[in-house]
């Protein structure tokens, strides 16, 4: 237990939490900021306040983040970002690519059947800075250094721990010191970053990190560049080449963070958008596509709803595996996968009974999410990860970089789309998600948590289409996460007699003790008069920041 600050005497376990806690949903006329960090949250709107956007907002809270939420998301991860500005909603892929002379042989060769997530073998060229910059030229009003500053503040001064952080932290010393012992060259900077002498930190201890905020003095006076192209590109390569890396100068010189076209498909008189291939938003439009054509039932709390909504995602995820990729390397057309006629094929393989799912044929011929939004109109839609946690447990010793492994989520099988080569973006878990009606946004959110956030985004749509749940009620609902085969995961606040019905109808059910995996997200929704309200996830440190 830690000592509760200023009293001397009483001690509190600030990781026991004996009771429910109750949120209402929250309104705003000028600007907010949601986000897992509460410090994250009022940097948004302390930036919104002297002057930026929303957009403005969302830059500095991806580059407060990985400070304050390193579990999550680092000065090496990647990014994407749904941007509503100008009546248009924008598309902006920061997703790295694999290093040149990385290769699935490679892999093989050192005597491993998968993508491990620790060291080199996972790490990709990061996105992030790149994505930060090229939204800030586009859409930015305020400078680089302007956005950056606050973090800044933070990374010299410190800040307090919050408890789902120091929650993640701890497991994650027991992962890495474990791996310096292997490997002290490659993971001992992680412990001297994160621990002290080894030791994790605790909630409510404050932690600093004076390499963070040299390193975004050096970003921010470069507007990013000298991660591609100078200072910084140089202390990862030559830490790579030193521990055994891959990353060359020219992975980082040839990378550039992407402007696309969001996907999208119309539930129930909503359009949702999602992120394109390489990540897998299109497995909620899939799910999406397969329930429109399928009476729900009165009740969000009942055994069938429960069941529709399961196999729905069962049955457009196994395609999304299947044939998600780099799309420049996908041999399976989006348009294909959004088809109403395969919806319609899949749909029909749902009875009363939990199936095994199967891909189809579709040819018919450790993340962070936030979200923001302003009197202007601006709103973001945004998500970082290092995928997971502390990614793969490199960090380059003097800048505070730590590498994302999101490399982990190549296949080494050659016949598969998303086989791993070098140069190429691998299959991408993390998606921003934002809604709209009738050519009107209605606005940003998102679930972050690995491979459960497109399921989090199915059931945060179908609670507000169907069933009429404001923000905060929305994120407070019961959830249930698909983790393979008939195997189903329940909050423990489903109601008993629905599990019981899920296993008479076939699926294996588990009630997990802890909720801190079935995902964590955010909401902002537009009124008619122009402002906001907008809800939070209990299942960690949400808040929200209002102006």
């Amino acid at each position: 237990m830690i000592k509760q600050k200023g009293t001397g005497v009483v001690k509190m376990d600030y990781m026991k939490y004996a009771y429910h806690s109750h949120r209402n949903a929250v309104f705003a006329k000028k600007g907010i900021a949601c986000s897992t960090s509460p410090i994250a949250s009022q940097v948004g709107i302390d930036i919104m306040k002297k002057g930026g956007t929303a957009i403005d907002a969302a830059i500095a809270m991806a580059v407060t983040t990985p400070l304050v939420e390193p579990t999550g998301n680092g000065l090496g991860s990647d990014c994407f970002a749904l941007v509503w500005t100008g009546g248009k909603l924008y598309g902006l892929d920061g997703s790295g690519v694999a290093p040149m002379k990385l290769s699935a042989e490679t892999v093989l060769q050192k005597g491993y059947d998968k993508v491990p997530l620790n060291g080199w073998l996972s790490v990709m060229v990061p996105g992030a800075p790149a994505a930060w910059a090229g939204l800030r030229r586009r859409f930015g009003t305020m400078s680089m250094a302007e956005l950056m500053a606050p973090a800044m503040e933070y990374a010299r001064d410190g800040f307090c721990i919050p408890v789902n952080v120091a929650k993640q932290w701890k497991a994650e010393v027991a992962r890495f010191t474990a791996a310096a012992k292997e490997e002290p060259d490659v993971f001992g900077p992680w412990l001297q970053y994160f621990t002290k002498n080894g030791k994790t930190y605790e909630a409510g201890e404050t932690f600093c990190n004076p390499d963070y905020a040299k390193t975004l003095e050096v970003l921010a006076a470069s507007d990013c560049e000298s991660y591609y192209h100078g200072e910084l590109m140089k202390k990862i390569v030559a830490f790579s080449h030193q521990t055994g890396g891959y990353l060359a100068e020219s992975d980082f010189e040839n990378y550039q963070a992407q402007w696309v076209e969001p996907i999208s498909c119309n539930y129930k008189g909503y359009d949702v958008f999602e992120m394109p291939p390489n990540c897998h938003g299109i497995t909620v439009l899939m799910a999406l596509n397969i329930l429109k054509g399928m009476e729900l039932g009165g009740s969000r709390e009942s055994a069938e709803t429960y069941h529709k909504l399961i196999e729905a995602v069962k049955l457009a995820f196994v395609d999304t595996k299947k044939y998600v990729a780099d799309p420049r390397a996908m041999r399976t057309k989006v348009s294909d996968m959004l088809s109403e006629r395969y919806a319609e094929k899949r749909r029909a393989l749902i009875t009363d009974e939990a199936v095994l799912p199967e891909a189809g044929d579709p040819r018919c011929g450790g993340t962070v999410y936030f979200c923001t939004a302003d009197d202007k109109g601006n709103m973001v839609s945004f998500i970082q990860s290092n995928y997971n946690r502390f990614g793969s447990g490199i960090v380059v010793p003097g800048t505070a970089i730590t590498l994302q492994n999101r490399g982990a989520n190549f296949s080494l099988d050659p016949e598969s789309d998303n086989y791993l080569e070098g140069g190429k973006k691998a299959y991408h878990t993390i998606i921003p998600g934002f809604l709209a009606k009738d050519g009107k946004p209605i606005g940003p959110f998102g679930v972050m948590g690995g491979f459960m956030q497109p399921q989090g985004h199915v059931q945060v749509v179908v609670n507000t289409v169907d069933y009429h749940m404001n923000p905060q009620e929305c994120l407070d609902a019961p959830r249930f996460q698909w983790v393979g085969d008939k195997k189903i995961q329940l909050e423990r606040e489903v109601p008993v007699e629905i599990a019981q019905k899920l296993a008479e109808m076939g699926h294996q059910v588990e009630i997990v003790n802890t909720n801190i995996g079935m995902g964590r997200g955010q909401i902002i929704w537009r009124m008619d008069d122009g402002s906001y309200v907008a809800g939070t996830e209990p299942r960690a440190d949400g808040t929200i920041a209002i102006w």
